[in-house]
């Protein structure tokens, strides 16, 4: 079987570009109002320094963000961020440069830097993204902390932290690429780290944090038209197959199963996109051998046919162009 790692492996299925648009200095009192996003959209907000107060969003409970803190609100929803302090917000402005939006207000206490853009993917890989990560994704890589100087995923965002506060912070030739690229970038840091973390109670980063789960999510990853059998993942974790249904339903919050359709579906969602090739062939390539099968899963799972799929791909992309 091929050798690769998990989220090597997501990010090829799933590729997620970012985009850098705001600079926010604020001082207090303040307040930035966020409306949902579009389809296929995650905002992030990075304090650079100062702090903010998040307003419970997405049914989760108000939390406040610290230098160093880096936001995912990976369902997109309308969502508030203010200084706490509960006085009437000084209104804000915008310099609109070639790098980078700056807001601004004319508030004289405490003062906010941050960074604020979107991370962009496909809406049809939106159920990868969407039901196994969690809604509020929250991890710290403040540059001058004691755990940002050990060697690592946190030390290396850090870096790219500092080196995006830098770059943003002038209008420089080519400023704009440069921020999207590192911001597609922030997007794989901030997923390594998180996997690293402990306190994600669900989802794949907490599988894939998993010393003996981790090895099932790689290999259905690497392999989707295998014909994975629930005994056979439960032998690569080293497991008896009560013990690894019930793990896994427990970390991930779904089944084996349910994630492995996931994956073989947002295949075979690329492959109609991308290629020419019968529904047949792209069928048996996701682990269906016969067509009438994958006809059936597909539309279940997708709520269209794999041809009327493919036409609507082709118009959306004829549109854009």
């Amino acid at each position: 079987m091929e050798q690769v790692d998990w989220l090597s492996r997501l990010l090829d299925m799933v590729p997620v570009t970012g985009r850098a648009e705001h600079r926010c200095f604020f001082s207090a009192p303040w307040r930035l109002e966020n409306p949902s996003s579009e389809p296929g959209e995650i905002p992030y907000h990075v304090v650079l320094a100062g702090s903010a107060i998040l307003e419970g969003a997405d049914g989760q409970p108000s939390r406040t963000l610290n230098a160093g803190d880096i936001l995912l609100l990976t369902r997109g929803p309308a969502h508030v961020l203010h200084d706490g302090g509960g006085g009437a917000a000084s209104p804000n402005r915008q310099r609109i440069g070639t790098t980078i939006t700056v807001d601004e207000n004319d508030g004289h206490g405490e003062r906010l830097d941050m960074l604020c853009g979107r991370f962009i993917f496909s809406s049809a890989h939106a159920r990868l993204i969407h039901d196994y990560l969690p809604p509020r994704l929250v991890v710290n890589a403040a540059e001058y902390s004691a755990m940002a100087s050990r060697p690592g995923a946190r030390s290396r965002l850090a870096n790219l932290v500092g080196l995006m506060r830098s770059e943003s912070a002038e209008e420089n030739l080519g400023g704009q690429a440069m921020l999207g690229a590192l911001s597609t970038v922030l997007f794989t840091l901030t997923m390594r780290l998180a996997s690293e973390e402990r306190d994600t109670p669900t989802g794949l980063l907490t599988l894939a944090g998993h010393p003996r789960l981790s090895g099932a999510l790689s290999a259905m990853l690497a392999a989707p038209a295998r014909s994975w059998t629930l005994p056979e993942l439960a032998q690569l974790c080293s497991m008896s197959r009560a013990t690894f249904v019930r793990q896994f339903q427990q970390n991930l919050g779904r089944s084996a199963t349910e994630l492995l359709m996931d994956i073989r579906m947002t295949a075979a969602a690329n492959a109609l996109r991308a290629t020419s090739n019968a529904v047949a062939a792209i069928g048996e390539d996701v682990g269906y051998q016969s067509e009438a099968a994958f006809q059936r899963a597909f539309k279940q799972h997708i709520g269209l046919t794999p041809a009327a799929y493919r036409r609507r791909a082709a118009a959306e992309v004829k549109s854009k162009g």
